[in-house]
């Protein structure tokens, strides 16, 4: 029996570009943290930010997302600037974000925490849906958010934006301090999604977790995109990567 389809609109890899960004400033009070970003986005690809701690990957997400106060530049979706639109605004636009903190409600059971989002765009999951990815959750549904395993309450944070109607998923070190069998799970659910026509902007410090999903990488250092190549010219960049990262 094949696959039951999670959602009706059909993947588009390669499509058109969904998210450009250029020359993104980004300032915590009078800290100047992003320095001209550039870099852009396509429907339908898993595109990875790569960068060493405090490189400015995560501030890249929240201003897309408008919850960085002051920001300068172009931030275009969906062929409309959203630099100055409010956080809200660009959640009705299909953008969701799920933080690193990930952010459960310890006051909320597994259910209470999936429903609590609002559904902002029609196409959202059901929690039947969801629970064909992450049916661990349908296990917990009565249990306390915070009393879940670090990978269930990533699985959580990622199945509530699902619920949104959002198409443009932005997921911030979604593997942070999980075991390898989790992280292989969390690999599997990304693949799935982008089968399915989501379109991810994650950032990782797990470089070996990102170039199993990843379609392309941008490097990030000091506020600044230096570097960016295909998945499948990774084998040329490896020595690069090695300086950028570490790894």
């Amino acid at each position: 029996m094949p696959e039951a389809k999670l959602a009706d609109k059909p993947a588009t890899a390669g499509g058109a570009e969904v998210l450009s960004v250029k020359d993104l400033q980004a300032w915590y009070g009078e800290s100047h943290i992003l320095h001209g970003i550039n870099f852009n986005v396509k429907a339908g690809e898993v595109v990875t930010l790569l960068g060493r701690n405090g490189a400015g990957k995560t501030t890249t997400l929240k201003s897309v997302m408008g919850i960085i106060g002051k920001r300068t530049g172009s931030i275009r979706f969906d062929n409309e600037e959203i630099i100055r639109a409010s956080s809200d605004r660009i959640a009705r636009k299909g953008i969701a974000f799920c933080p690193e903190e990930r952010g459960i409600f310890s006051s909320l059971d597994v259910r209470e925490n999936l429903l609590l989002p609002p559904v902002v765009r029609s196409g959202g999951l059901s929690l039947e849906q969801i629970f064909t990815l992450f049916p661990n959750l349908k296990e917990r549904l009565s249990s306390q958010g915070t009393k879940l395993s670090g990978g269930e309450q990533q699985m959580l944070a990622i199945a509530r934006i699902l619920r949104t109607g959002a198409r443009f998923l932005m997921l911030d070190e979604p593997t942070e301090g999980l075991a390898p069998v989790i992280i292989q799970q969390i690999g599997h659910t990304i693949a799935r999604l982008k089968s399915e026509g989501f379109t991810i902007l994650l950032v990782e410090q797990n470089f070996r977790f990102a170039s199993t999903v990843a379609d392309r990488y941008y490097i990030v250092e000091h506020g600044k995109v230096i570097d960016g190549f295909a998945n499948s010219e990774l084998s040329a960049n490896m020595d690069k990567l090695h300086t950028y990262l570490g790894v």
